[in-house]
């Protein structure tokens, strides 16, 4: 198991979105047997999640985070141990002891110091906030997930996808609306990008993926009950029904009703793609 907690001088980083380093801990049955600081790489917000995923973090321990952090760290599969403060050792020690207690979400916004929203789901690419001196107070060099020629460019392209029995489940033809992205910076799912990384204006390619390179497999902590009493507006839903819930910041996601009784409702938070595999017919248009 790899743990990794956000680094400041031996202690626990209080911001996620804006820790320039993570100290790693390899653990072998319930021992810490090796640990070392890595750079961030300039990466902020969501975008970290998936930089941990690549480097195989299984639980990440912090101080401060927010619900689209979170939310991107479910995705990547990562348990989080959020309200972490002190000595990066000793939080270990007591996360391996069961004795540290996650506090959840424990931040209303990234960046507690500037006014303008960088949320990552709503038009800010992590290359964008690359270049604000707000996020964080400094400009950084941008982070790529993978090297290629078209990594850092703006692309067009035109796709249609499918699952394996030939089902389409999307397809920007039939919109006649292109999909325009910056390659390489986590803007799409890690598979799609890596896709597009080596094509040239007029390819067109066919790729299969599975799930860990589409929209991961689903994460039961995503699956979470709730009193009735506690949920609004949802009197007449029954189980398989669909619906939009909102985050405590009053962020809209879709969520799936599993179960009911006359006190609980259970929801499934995962996305709806998550463990599926996928196949896409990419047609690049332009290159930027």
């Amino acid at each position: 198991m790899k743990i990794a907690v956000t680094y400041d001088n031996g202690n626990v980083f209080q911001h996620f979105g804006r820790t320039e380093n993570f100290k790693v801990y390899e653990v072998e049955d319930g021992l810490v047997v090796s640990s070392e600081v890595m750079n961030s790489n300039g990466v902020g917000h969501e975008a970290l999640a998936w930089l941990l995923k690549d480097c195989a973090i299984d639980v990440l321990i912090c101080g401060g985070m927010g619900q689209g952090a979170q939310d991107a760290l479910a995705e990547a599969g990562i348990e989080v141990c959020a309200g972490a403060e002190g000595n990066t050792d000793e939080a270990v020690a007591a996360y391996l002891a069961g004795e540290l207690v996650n506090t959840g979400v424990n931040c209303d916004h990234h960046d507690h110091e500037h006014g303008h929203d960088h949320d990552h789901d709503h038009g800010c690419s992590p290359q964008d906030c690359a270049g604000c001196a707000g996020c964080g107070g400094q400009s950084f060099e941008p982070f790529y997930f993978f090297e290629g020629t078209n990594v850092g460019k703006r692309v067009k392209v035109h796709y249609r996808g499918t699952f394996d029995d030939g089902t389409q489940f999307d397809a920007s033809y039939d919109r006649n609306m292109p999909l325009e992205f910056v390659c390489g910076v986590g803007d799409m799912i890690r598979g799609f990008d890596r896709a597009v990384a080596e094509m040239a204006v007029g390819d067109i390619i066919n790729v299969h993926l599975e799930p860990e390179e589409a929209y991961g497999m689903p994460n039961p902590n995503m699956v979470i009950t709730v009193p009735k009493a506690a949920i609004h507006g949802l009197d007449d839903v029954e189980a398989g029904d669909k619906v939009m819930l909102q985050d405590e910041l009053g962020r809209p996601f879709d969520a799936l009703v599993t179960a009911m009784d006359d006190e609980n409702i259970t929801f499934d938070c995962n996305h709806e793609m998550a463990g599926k595999a996928l196949n896409f017919t990419i047609e690049m248009l332009e290159i930027n």
